[in-house]
């Protein structure tokens, strides 16, 4: 089985442009692709997990990887999947949000010796001359087909602005620039993004000519992509100052029954006769396949010790016999009680179990909220220095939970 097969198989292949030469491309060795990564936060998620592992695969397999920091596109921002406009970041914020990426991104690809690159858009579209590049390649855009394109459609009722229209040509410009300067002749991306990259690709043939071997591939990002990363509201970063090893396990080993297997299949290593094997399981066989899955992830992530620390501290905790010293743990100092005690709605929010006060009263008053495994049902529950020394292990429903201490 070739890579391309693999990927297939996997259940990452959504949409392609020229299937054949694709296949034989990536199967030997012969792609240089990228992928675009826009700076909108200081570190990648979960959800770019699936764009991560693709490249790392393919790099495996002899091709060349080209990822793209968007330091560029990021200052409009894309509208795909979007119902209003994103928020605009200062060159400042873009400039940094791009060097956390690079850090983050270096322990999935091997940029050593020339195996892959790492560019930044702002680079040549900061310096673009308005007036020339719509010279350039404005006549190769159809308006009447870009108000097709399905990036646009959510936006169209509540209002597209001129600002937004303009990523479709600025991230086709992206792929025109690779191809001419870095041999780029492939372009990975989400489903949702096939519009904006089928203009790169026509965008190439319409410049260099029809023989220029310009390849689309599209990822099944759109569903199941988009709604990794995020629980209970909040993103799942890769960065553990953001989101802790345990608490990305914890993420991964929670994830629903009928999408453990998907997951494993398309964003871990392990062999597919293995996966095939861990599909037949059923009953609580699932909950050693999100094990599997969430050990695969975070050794991925942060690395195998991490890992075996987050294993561990959530088997500690669910087998019943307490927590161990690798458990989320919030810290709190003498000036955080009033009177010498702190009360249980406090807590919650501090140690970001609950977002508000009301969302606290809320949990407790449904019967959702244990300290040390027993029940609380007054909100007005308070807990003393002595007790907080010790140690409390604060638990919001079933899966979320924190140990409380006083330093």
């Amino acid at each position: 089985m070739g890579i391309y097969e693999e990927l297939v198989a996997r259940g990452l292949i959504a949409q392609v442009t020229n299937e054949d030469e694709i296949r034989e491309m990536v199967n030997n060795g012969k792609a240089t692709f990228y992928i675009g990564f826009d700076c909108t936060a200081d570190s990648l998620t979960a959800g770019h997990f699936m764009a991560l592992t693709l490249m790392k695969r393919l790099q495996m397999a002899g091709n060349k990887p080209i990822a793209l920091i968007g330091g560029g596109t990021t200052m409009i921002g894309d509208p795909s999947g979007r119902t209003d406009m994103r928020k605009m970041l200062t060159r400042e914020d873009i400039d940094h949000n791009a060097e956390c990426f690079k850090r983050q991104m270096e322990r999935f690809i091997d940029f050593s010796d020339g195996k892959a690159l790492m560019v930044n858009n702002a680079d040549w579209l900061l310096d673009l001359n308005y007036v020339e590049l719509l010279r350039e390649v404005g006549a190769c855009f159809s308006v009447n087909n870009m108000l097709r394109a399905e990036c646009y459609k959510q936006r169209m009722e509540r209002g597209l602005s001129f600002f937004e229209f303009n990523y479709m040509i600025m991230q086709s410009y992206d792929f025109y620039y690779l191809f001419q300067h870095f041999d780029c002749n492939m372009q990975f991306g989400g489903d949702d993004q096939w519009s904006n990259m089928l203009g790169g690709t026509e965008l190439i043939r319409k410049k260099l000519g029809k023989d220029a071997h310009a390849m689309t591939i599209t990822l099944l990002t759109d569903s199941q992509g988009n709604k990794m990363g995020k629980t209970a509201g909040n993103a799942v970063w890769l960065d553990p100052n953001k989101t802790s090893p345990y608490d990305f396990y914890q993420y991964w080993r929670n994830v629903g029954d009928a999408d453990v297997m998907k997951c494993t299949r398309m964003l871990t290593f392990l062999p597919l006769e293995q996966i095939e094997e861990m599909s037949a399981w059923e009953g609580s066989e699932l909950n050693r396949a999100k094990e599997i899955l969430a050990y695969e992830l975070t050794s991925l992530v942060h690395g195998e010790e991490e890992a075996k620390k987050a294993e561990a501290s959530a088997k500690a905790l669910f087998s019943g016999g307490g927590s161990d010293e690798n458990m989320p743990t919030t810290e709190l100092g003498e000036t955080d009680l009033i009177e010498g005690q702190i009360d249980i709605m406090t807590l919650l929010v501090k140690t970001g179990l609950c977002s508000s006060k009301s969302d606290a009263r809320r949990n407790v008053q449904q019967g959702g909220v244990t300290v040390d495994d027993k029940k609380v049902t007054d909100i007005g529950q308070a807990y003393g220095a002595d007790a907080l020394r010790a140690g409390l292990i604060l638990r919001r429903g079933k899966k979320n939970y924190q140990k409380v201490v006083l330093k």
